[in-house]
């Protein structure tokens, strides 16, 4: 375990932002954070990072005796702040200061780093030129150039265009090999593509915690979908809900306790010919829908 988080609370004032959450991050996974606007994202994960005090509540990080895990931590804000006069090589100067890396230390990181994320050949542009996407390229090298043992990645492929977001999301793909990583999206598809689990914020509480698969799996549909040579009409209304796709092709909703064997018996009584026999499955949407109205 890399991460225990312990009854985390933030409070503005009259409003509860975060209300005593806990959860684990075990070392080695990518993790997505999902939920709406206003769930509670961004202010988790700056107190992760350690930009944000909790009101109450404990963050502790495997074999850290201190408080103080910053150094533990890369972060990439959803909007992260550069200075445009300065170069990409500079910038990771001065961030690698900021690490305390050592000086030979910190231009073998640097070389390493921006080749990684593939701006080796822009080093010495100024920031001022980069397109968005080289930005957030340039804002994730700037995270990984002490090696952390947690990345934390806010919003971090929301206000790139599909080039960008693929670029990153390849990245991340690469990354999830090497390290632990933490971010939030509004994007579902990414976070299938990326990442191992997710958790789901609703209000500032925790809705779900756990794998993809096991998301899906216990927010399951147990629709069948059947398609025929012959009309369906009249031949499963009385087992179970009925939705009419075509003539010959019906969307069936049984109960989760209800033996399928039974339509196909049903068909083979009705002299049916089957054509198409499939059990729907939901997507991420759909599990993710069905959480947030719990």
């Amino acid at each position: 375990m890399l991460v225990n988080i312990q009854n985390l609370t933030k409070t503005y004032k009259q409003h509860q932002a975060v209300k005593g959450i806990s959860f684990q991050i075990e070392k080695g996974k990518c993790v997505a954070l999902l939920g709406p606007n206003g769930a509670g994202k961004t202010t988790t994960l700056q107190m992760l990072a350690g930009l944000l005090a909790p009101t109450s509540g404990k963050i502790q990080f495997a074999n850290t005796a201190s408080a103080d895990f910053r150094q533990r931590i890369g972060f990439l804000p959803q909007h992260p702040t550069f200075f445009p006069w300065m170069t990409a090589k500079e910038f990771l100067q001065f961030a690698g200061k900021l690490s305390q890396l050592s000086k030979t230390m910190l231009e073998d990181k640097i070389t390493e780093t921006l080749e990684f994320v593939s701006l080796k050949d822009v080093r010495n542009k100024r920031i001022g030129g980069f397109s968005g996407g080289m930005k957030q390229r340039l804002g994730l090298a700037q995270a990984l150039l002490h090696e952390p043992d947690l990345l934390i990645l806010d919003e971090p492929v929301s206000a790139l265009d599909p080039n960008g977001r693929r670029d990153v999301l390849e990245i991340l793909s690469k990354l999830k090999r090497e390290m632990t990583i933490l971010f939030s999206t509004h994007v579902l598809h990414d976070a299938e593509q990326v990442c191992d689990s997710v958790m789901i914020l609703k209000e500032g509480s925790i809705m779900w915690d756990g794998s993809l698969d096991s998301l899906k799996n216990s927010q399951a549909s147990s629709a069948v979908q059947i398609k025929t040579a012959e009309s369906l009409e009249n031949v499963f209304e009385d087992l179970v809900m009925v939705e009419y796709i075509d003539a010959s092709t019906v969307t069936l909703f049984p109960d989760p306790a209800f033996d399928t064997n039974l339509l196909l018996q049903r068909l083979m009584e009705k002299k049916r010919t089957l054509v198409h026999f499939e059990r729907l499955q939901d997507s991420l949407e759909d599990a993710y829908m069905k959480v947030m109205n719990q």
